[in-house]
């Protein structure tokens, strides 16, 4: 169910028009608004995605938790300088890195352990895929081929 919601569309851009209205607040800090640019076209992109760790004030985890096709994360990949909207905080530069694939199955096997319920609709998403690839690639733990992405927010300008 929440694995067809997420291939929806009009469901998944849903909250982007509350970034772009100027109440992305309202969803907090466990959202975010990234924007980044088309690997082909240049044009200016955007994606809502779910903030899975933070590491202080100006350092977000997120994971694509579609795979390795999500559009957005094929763009990162290609030009990984992108905006962030978090919070009160909006259209801030910062710097997308992938997690090597022991950082992504402990920050998955941490974000298991801090947020259980999560972690009971986040998994059936993404196992049906990883494993596949996993096995595929002979890795015994689905998780490290789980893309998870460290947001580099850069400092404010003086």
């Amino acid at each position: 169910m929440m694995s067809r919601l997420l291939r929806t569309r009009w469901f998944v851009r849903a909250p982007i028009r509350f970034y772009r209205a100027g109440l992305g607040w309202l969803l907090g800090e466990d959202m975010l608004l990234l924007e980044h640019r088309g690997r082909t076209s240049g044009e200016l992109r955007s994606a809502v995605l779910e903030v899975t760790g933070r590491e202080g004030h100006d350092r977000y985890v997120v994971v694509s938790g579609l795979g390795p096709r999500s559009q957005w994360l094929r763009n990162v990949a290609a030009d990984p300088r992108v905006l962030v909207s978090v919070g009160r905080r909006s259209h801030v530069p910062a710097v997308a890195v992938r997690l090597d694939p022991d950082g992504a199955a402990a920050h998955l096997e941490r974000y298991a352990q801090e947020h259980p319920r999560r972690w009971r609709t986040f998994e059936p998403v993404m196992a049906p895929w990883a494993r596949p690839l996993a096995d595929a690639d002979g890795e015994a733990d689905w998780r490290r081929v789980v893309p998870v992405i460290e947001l580099r927010l850069e400092p404010a300008a003086d």
